[in-house]
């Protein structure tokens, strides 16, 4: 946000609170002490940080307006939807932090890939939070309203370049396939011999049977990474089962099978902290083991033999690891020689990353830093390094291998110079999979396609698609990787079908399917395909978009030149030294070092990777593609200082003036036969409630004859005098002779200012009011539309439930939702009666007021020479 966009935000974690305390006292409440913040939502709704936040919102029946913070942006929007897991959406922790914020803010965006994840309470619930006025929780969203407030933009709408090419690369999918082992494929007969016997032993106690299912899916997710991984949860699976108490002390300690659910389902969450997550899944492991029936011989004869063959295994490359390495000596170090191409490995373990890096070292792949890793927990400033190093070009970056785990990889641009991506486990979760893609398969990828390797048995090319049979290895990841291919194929659609995939593979996993099918799934989700697909000429809203943005640079003269031109004179005034030109590259420029306050402007200069300080460029044209120079843009610190300068600059009286208000420039003689004079203002229009209505600044002038003033006869003949300007001086004598007739035309020029001033509030007063009654208009007609949507929701709901097939859970949420819906039915004529009342008070008896800037005179090339 710094570098990009020339905004600072503070991350409010665990060691900011910590920090602040410190330094600031411990009353400090970090909400309110930064404008702008970053948080994860899994802090925010902790009890501390939330508490904190809830000191700063209004008290209960206190007022919520003026709101208190002024725009909310969640990513990944879809994961504060409440959960759907069961035959009702049901409020998560997450769900009630972001309730509780979204009122306080005056502006919200919501960014997702998928919106609506196949529950209509879930989508209207996260609608409601987005929207209150629009959108209520369980009811139907109106698809007009809807268009309103979601913009879905899908990679496949967006034109072509100019020459017809696509903007995005084609995606690849390819298949590498391992010739695996007798004693691998032997490991895995074992795994599902010791499945389908403890599932056996288990199936009349739901409560072990849970628990035992989950452990061992979670072994064989740990035997498709690595043996490193197998082994590890292996040998805490049978510590704990030999360590275990008696069947009659397990017994009195059981949890019921929903508090077990929930419990495992934690572990499925996405965890930041590699470390972390593997502790968790080690005191999970250990808690379920310990709900198991004894171990009988045969049960313990085959635990024996996999942990032995895994202690082997870890001590070398098996034969998915051996591939690897072959791929890696074919695409990126071919005949030993490094190559310019790179690739990212992603494991879902931190263990099997640490092993696959011991691995890759012994092969001499580490050396030079051509090997890097990225996991979650790692500290910030090294996880910048690498991804500085992976994104920095081939030439001056030695990087060609990164390893990196599911909780490094949310949120990261690696696609610069990579364009492989190589799936070491094939993850049970859709999303997950297309959050590891999406590294690379994203905007600014340069190759024409990216390519997207998972692992299979030998097998793989001499099946059909009907011809996938879970059972052995070679059919296990068979049927994995048509999970893939389907999720390749779906990937705009997921919110429905991907949680069937994930189901299916665990049911596949555990020997209960053989065939992957979402035929019933995707008809489902039919109609939310549709509600979602808003029909709109994407080319043509485009092309008014560049034309507005056009416009309104044009307007406000927001181009290069001028921000270049208010960088120099505010280093000028600022008393700093100037920009110095690089040689040989015009419009490229060295940004000397700064004293006091400005040495501020020199961050985000240096190189992310190899640290040098880069030139600056104004123009956009100059640093497109390029990253060892960088954009001064309007909101770089430097022009935010230069602006800030200039401003207090114009406003200033006295002697401590840097910045004359009054200037003369030489124009062309063809448009102008004598002087003439400029008046700038600032025209600003209060509304009711003395909140600014409208701003802008106005301008007035004419020419002088005869020692007389005379309005120019139009707007345009002023412009087109202005933009004449030539860079010649105007003599000394020119100028007094101007400020000697000064008091001939001065109170004429205030009164030209004045009438422009007259002719613009004029025609903005009758717009002002249009704006009132449109807005009034709007949003009775929106909540009279909500009210009558509540209505037949809740008529509807009068009639017989089958609310039988909810747990006690989802049938609270509902009855908490029901009675939501008749609260906000209530609320509704208040509210229209309120917020039409704002509005025409907010609008009422605008107010105009004018404040002089600046004069220019004009004085024709014929009179200076």
């Amino acid at each position: 946000m710094r570098d990009k966009f020339g905004l600072d935000f503070r991350i409010v974690n665990s060691d900011l609170l910590r920090q602040l305390r410190r330094s600031r006292g411990l009353h400090v409440n970090p909400w309110t002490h930064y404008p702008r913040l970053i948080t994860s939502i899994d802090f925010l709704k902790r009890d501390r940080p939330l508490r904190l936040m809830r000191e700063v919102l209004p008290a209960e029946g206190e007022a919520i307006y003026p709101r208190r913070f002024d725009l909310l942006i969640v990513d990944e929007a879809h994961n504060i939807a409440p959960s759907a897991g069961g035959n009702y959406a049901v409020d998560s922790q997450r769900t009630a932090a972001i309730r509780l914020l979204a009122p306080h803010f005056e502006h919200k965006l919501f960014l997702t890939a998928t919106p609506h994840n196949g529950y209509s309470e879930s989508f209207t619930a996260l609608l409601e939070i987005l929207d209150s006025q629009r959108f209520a929780r369980g009811v139907d969203p109106d698809r007009k309203q809807l268009q309103v407030v979601m913009i879905r933009r899908l990679k496949q709408e967006l034109p072509p370049r100019w020459d017809g090419k696509p903007r995005f690369p084609v995606r690849k999918l390819e298949a590498l396939t391992v010739d695996y082992t007798t004693e691998e494929q032997a490991v895995n007969a074992d795994l599902k011999r010791y499945t389908e016997l403890r599932c056996s032993g288990a199936k009349d106690d739901k409560v072990e049977l849970t628990a035992t299912e989950f452990v061992l899916k979670l072994l064989k997710k740990r035997l498709f990474s690595s043996p490193q991984a197998f082994l590890t949860t292996l040998q805490q699976h049978e510590k704990t089962l030999k360590a275990g108490k008696s069947r009659s002390q397990r017994q009195l300690s059981k949890p019921s099978v929903s508090i077990l659910r929930r419990q495992l389902d934690q572990i499925e969450e996405d965890f930041a902290d590699d470390d972390i997550y593997e502790e968790s899944t080690n005191d999970v492991v250990d808690s379920s083991s310990r709900l198991f029936r004894p171990l009988s011989d045969g049960e313990q004869a085959l635990l024996s033999k996999m942990q032995q063959w895994a202690e082997q295994a870890s001590r070398r490359p098996d034969a998915k690891a051996q591939t690897l390495l072959d791929w890696i000596d074919t695409h990126i170090r071919p005949n030993g020689e490094w190559s310019e191409q790179r690739v990212i490995i992603f494991t879902e373990y931190r263990t099997t990353q640490k092993w696959l890096f011991d691995l890759l070292g012994g092969r001499g792949l580490v050396q030079d830093d051509r090997l890097m890793i990225l996991y979650g927990g790692m500290n910030s400033d090294d996880r910048e390094q690498v991804k500085a190093a992976f994104q920095a070009g081939p030439d001056i970056s030695n990087v060609r291998i990164l390893l990196a785990t599911d909780a490094a990889s949310e949120g990261l641009d690696l696609q610069n110079y990579c364009s492989n991506l190589i799936h070491y486990e094939i993850p049970w979760n859709p999303n997950r999979m297309e959050q590891r893609n999406g590294r690379i398969d994203r905007h600014g990828q340069k190759a024409d396609a990216v390519m997207i390797y998972h692992f299979v048995g030998k097998s793989y090319a001499k099946q059909d698609a009907q011809g996938v049979r879970p059972g052995d290895l070679d059919g296990d990841l068979e049927f994995l990787l048509r999970a893939a291919l389907k999720v390749n194929t779906i990937r705009e659609d997921l919110g429905k079908v991907g949680p069937v995939i994930a189901a299916q593979v665990e049911e596949a996993m555990l020997g209960r399917r053989t065939t992957l099918d979402t035929t019933q799934a995707e008809q489902e989700s039919e109609p939310i395909r549709r509600l979602l697909k808003f029909e709109r000429k994407v080319r043509e809203q485009i092309e008014k978009l560049k034309e507005q943005l056009q416009e309104t640079r044009t307007n406000l003269r927001l181009t290069p030149d001028h921000i270049e031109s208010v960088v120099r004179v505010g280093l000028e005034v600022a008393q700093q030294p100037p920009l110095q030109a690089v040689v040989n590259q015009p419009g490229v420029y060295h940004l000397p070092p700064m004293q006091g306050s400005w040495a501020a402007c020199g961050q985000g200069l240096a190189h992310p990777h190899t640290g040098e300080i880069r030139p600056l460029v104004f123009d956009p044209d100059r640093a497109r593609g390029r990253d060892d120079v960088v954009l001064v843009h309007l909101n770089h610190r430097l022009v935010q200082m230069c602006l800030r300068l200039l401003r207090a600059e114009v406003w200033a009286s006295g002697v401590n003036k840097s910045l004359h208000r009054v200037t003369a420039r030489v124009v062309e003689s063809s448009v102008l036969e004598t002087p003439a004079v400029v008046a700038y203002g600032r025209l600003l229009v209060l509304g009711g409630d003395q909140q600014r209505l409208h701003e802008e600044v106005i301008t007035a002038g004419g020419v002088l004859r005869e020692g007389r003033f005379s309005r120019f006869k139009s707007l345009l003949a002023m412009r087109q005098a202005l933009d004449a300007v030539l860079p010649d001086p105007v003599p000394d004598r020119m100028k007094q002779q101007l400020v000697d007739i000064w008091d001939n035309y001065a109170d004429s020029l205030m009164q030209s200012l004045e009438v422009r001033q007259a002719e613009r509030t004029a025609s903005l007063e009758k717009a002002l009011q249009e704006r009132c009654e449109k807005e009034v208009a709007d949003i009775t007609a929106i909540m009279n539309e909500l009210r009558q949507s509540i209505l037949a929701e809740l008529t509807e709901a009068e009639k017989p439930q089958q609310l039988s097939i909810f747990s006690d859970t989802e049938r609270a949420q509902y009855d908490r939702n029901r009675s939501s819906l008749q609260a906000r039915l209530d609320q509704i004529p208040d509210e229209i009666e309120q917020e039409t009342a704002a509005i025409r008070a907010r609008f009422a008896n605008p107010t105009a007021r004018l404040f002089p800037l600046a004069i220019t005179f004009l004085a024709p090339k014929k009179l200076i020479q």
